[in-house]
């Protein structure tokens, strides 16, 4: 328990920062920006998305729809690819995050991983994918839509109001959707902190590449945001694990999981899937061994022993009011919110309701609410996130709005 105090402490003041810097970048950053630069099928596009996609700050579940929302409006799969792998590595709040608790090396090790990582995944996808060239196949050229000018929603034009929309994105809808995952990660941690004795890992100690082999086991299949996984990979360097075997987690923990292997497979295909999952592991390993082999162990480890040996003191009164601030948001949030979503207009009485399964998170909301107001006829749109109902105003055809949600990587019934 005392280890997970010292740990929440030490990144509660990051975090919020983090949090607000990414709401500023939802609110004052276009969205159409992010899929301007994405339509060709050349590492030109590759890189764009990488490096939109980098300090954007959404976990493994949320950057599937924003990225299968960006193949529909004309992102190439190469591009693609490369946004999936390189978003829910880094982000601002987690690169921050890793900075307070793992030191400056690793906070610039990891987004160079994740680029590098996001690069040869999607310039393999251009390289093996013979119908790059075509654009998506619910994906019109005359049709594609704006999501501003679709939208039901008001949208913010003055400095307030989108500081409002800023302040209500990082401390509301993204603190629903990324507390839950930082919260396990904090548990899980302290679980290996506390349960798993040090002689487990020392038979690993010396053996680099079994070492980030035994965490690829644990981390492929998790479902963890990226800095949920923070905490982790400083336990498991605690326990004596290697810093290239903690890299491993901080990259192959947040970028794959069962739900977007399951996505990735039935809407990019799975020959994209072979791509996607073998650059994640490959980028993780190499980068892994790069620090192991190739660079000074006490750059990664030196912040750590300085965590590991002050744990019992207390902490500083900004650092626990920091913490308090989270604590009370994180509540607010995962109880008090429990994700519910207001409509101006929830009173209009629905012409369609459909359910959509494959929903996790508020990205996920948005992009379903986004592609169903885009297709013609539909007046007014409310999707639920606990029930996953979507209520449909107008005279839409229900096959195209069928289609709608099922080209952002849902299914409706």
């Amino acid at each position: 328990m005392e280890q997970i105090l010292h740990i929440i402490n030490e990144m509660s003041p990051y975090l919020l920062l983090g949090f607000f810097l990414a709401g500023l970048m939802h609110a004052f950053v276009p969205g159409q920006m992010y899929s301007q630069y994405l339509s060709k099928p050349t590492i030109g596009s590759v890189l764009n998305a990488a490096l939109l996609g980098i300090p954007l700050p959404l976990c493994s579940c949320g950057v599937i729809p924003t990225a299968m929302s960006l193949r529909r409006e004309g992102a190439s799969k190469g591009a693609t690819v490369s946004f999936l792998i390189a978003t829910p590595q880094t982000g601002i709040d987690s690169i921050v995050a890793t900075y307070s608790l793992m030191g400056l090396p690793f906070a610039i090790v990891r987004p160079i991983a994740a680029l590098f990582t996001a690069l040869m995944g999607g310039q393999l996808v251009n390289i093996f994918s013979k119908n790059n060239n075509d654009a998506p196949a619910n994906c019109k050229s005359d049709d594609h839509c704006d999501c501003h000018e679709h939208s039901n929603k008001p949208i913010a034009t003055t400095f307030g109001g989108k500081l409002k929309e800023a302040i209500r994105y990082a401390f509301v809808d993204m603190m629903a959707d990324i507390g839950k995952w930082l919260v396990i990660g904090l548990v899980v941690a302290g679980l290996i902190t506390v349960l798993v004795p040090d002689s487990f890992f020392q038979i690993f100690a010396n053996n680099s590449l079994l070492s980030m082999l035994l965490v690829l086991c644990m981390a492929v299949p998790m479902y963890l945001c990226a800095t949920g996984s923070i905490p982790i990979a400083v336990a498991l360097m605690l326990k004596g694990l290697t810093p290239g075997a903690g890299l491993v987690m901080l990259m192959a923990g947040p970028a794959s999981n069962v739900a977007s292997i399951l996505v990735i497979n039935k809407v990019l295909g799975k020959r994209t899937l072979i791509v996607y999952l073998c650059s994640i592991i490959l980028g993780a390993i190499g980068f892994g061994l790069i620090i192991d082999h190739l660079m000074p162990r006490e750059w990664f480890v030196s912040s750590l022993t300085a965590a590991d040996t002050c744990c019992a003191e207390d902490g500083s009164y900004f650092a626990w009011i920091c913490t308090a601030v989270l604590t009370a948001l994180l509540f607010n949030a995962l109880v008090l919110n429990k994700h519910h979503h207001h409509h101006a207009e929830e009173t209009h009485q629905a012409d369609i309701v459909l359910h959509i399964s494959g929903m996790d998170c508020n990205h996920c909301r948005q992009n379903a609410e986004k592609a169903i107001a885009g297709v013609k006829g539909v007046e007014h749109v409310s999707v639920d996130l606990q029930s996953g109902e979507a209520h449909i105003c107008g005279n839409a055809n229900i096959e195209e709005v069928r289609k709608a949600i099922e080209a952002v990587g849902f299914t409706a019934q």
